[in-house]
């Protein structure tokens, strides 16, 4: 029998022993397996504050808020982001798989326009079923159901793990008295944590501004330079249609990092008319870690010119996206 991946441990070890903000308490197990999970219904404004960590990019820290009960024709919430600068960033990114649309019936997330059933309701230890996630197929079931009890009232939680073909895991951990997720870590066939969602608080009647971008990759590359090797120029092109749904996208949004050792760079993007979207240009020791900007109204043909001397490493992900915004 292979070894539980330490994601999953760790998964075991939060569920088992919840303390602090999120509550805390006996276990009693003693009915976990005989007492179905309801869906949770969710309201407009209630909210959850995770942290996201990946390996690429600095850990992140996002409140998801209900902002719609009555998309996909009264089948659906909409989850946005309570800051606007954090929209866009999830945008780029693409690390959330849990904003936009999230089916009533079980809270399935929609990925490529089809909702997924990352959960599977009533979970009961032993479940099994298959979903796609990340552009991965998984085969999931419902590892331990628990019962924590913290003197007042009583609540469960459902741990799941999910693999892939390549050896890839994916372990999460739904949680009824938040009505979401507390955990989710993704793992890939190397062992590396592509993923570390963790659940900070939760609450109810979030007020103000909250915002979703309906993203879609447009661009993304990568160029490191060794001292000692000839400069560098490297041109790349890319096309801006509109969005897989058929919208018009109104913004391209960018995330952009460079460091410079001994070395300067430079980065250029045109479009069709030679208009300069963004420049940058680097001196030798500075750097530029994570820059998030927006191109609006973005035209159809795009041309990338990339230089590097020395030392040198420049990299940028670039999406299209539609806004939305509400105002709870």
């Amino acid at each position: 029998m292979r070894a539980l991946p330490s994601s999953l441990l760790v998964l075991l070890l939060i569920a088992t022993s919840f303390a602090g903000c999120l509550g805390g308490g006996d276990d009693d197990d003693s009915n976990s397996e005989d007492e179905p999970f309801n869906v949770p219904t969710w309201e407009i404004g209630d909210w959850w504050l995770y942290t996201f960590t990946t390996p690429e990019f600095s850990d992140d820290t996002a409140r998801l808020v209900v902002a719609e009960n009555d998309t996909e024709e009264g089948t659906a919430y909409n989850l946005a982001i309570s800051n606007h600068v954090e929209a866009r960033r999830h945008a780029a990114l693409n690390h959330n798989p849990f904003l936009g649309r999230i089916t009533h019936d079980n809270l399935s997330a929609y990925e490529n326009g089809i909702p997924q059933p990352v959960f599977q309701f009533p979970f009961q230890k032993g479940d099994s079923w298959n979903f796609t996630l990340f552009a991965v197929e998984w085969d999931a079931y419902v590892l331990e159901v628990h019962i924590h009890n913290d003197g007042v009232t009583s609540y469960r939680t459902a741990v799941i793990v999910a693999s892939a073909a390549d050896g890839s895991t994916l372990s999460y951990i739904f949680d009824e008295d938040a009505g979401f997720l507390r955990s989710l870590i993704w793992t890939d066939a190397d062992g590396v944590e592509q993923l570390n969602m963790q659940l900070a608080t939760f609450g109810t009647g979030h007020e103000g501004e909250v915002w979703f971008i309906r993203a879609s990759d447009l661009y993304a590359g990568s160029w490191d330079h060794d001292s000692g090797v000839p400069d560098a120029e490297i041109r790349d092109t890319f096309f801006v249609g509109d969005h897989p749904s058929g919208e018009e996208y109104d913004e391209m949004i960018y995330y952009l990092s460079a460091k410079m050792g001994g070395g300067t760079g430079s980065l250029t993007l045109r479009d069709h008319g030679s208009v300069s979207a963004l420049e940058r240009a680097w001196q030798p020791g500075e750097s530029e870690e994570g820059q998030l900007g927006e191109i609006n109204s973005p035209s159809q043909d795009y041309t990338l010119t990339i230089t590097q001397s020395g030392d040198s490493e420049i990299s940028i992900i670039i999406a299209g996206g539609i806004t939305f915004s509400w105002v709870l």
